[in-house]
């Protein structure tokens, strides 16, 4: 039996700029239909498609529960949680590609 991976991202517009959280199960193929702005909507309106941030989950029960949580936070709270694993907000997406 395959293991179903899910994860929990955030998106942001520019460093400490608009965010998105969002939840998938393929975060490749996700952020780039970000990057490409097939996703409509807040981030294609807004340009947020640099992933700085990602938690991985074997339960996307989790998973959604955790976005949920995450979306209730307030902004500061959010900007830690970035900052503490990617302080220079880079562009993950890239890294992950090379991987």
């Amino acid at each position: 039996m395959q293991e179903h991976v899910s994860y929990v991202y955030i998106l942001a517009s520019a460093c400490k700029g608009t965010t998105y959280i969002g939840v998938t199960g393929n975060l490749l193929n996700r952020v780039h239909q970000h990057k490409t702005k097939v996703a409509k909507g807040f981030t294609e309106e807004y340009n947020v498609d640099r992933l700085v941030y990602f938690e991985i989950f074997h339960d996307i029960n989790a998973a959604i529960a955790r976005e949920k949580q995450l979306k209730g936070w307030n902004r500061d709270w959010k900007i830690k949680l970035i900052e503490k694993e990617n302080p220079c907000w880079r562009d993950l997406y890239q890294s992950l590609m090379d991987a």
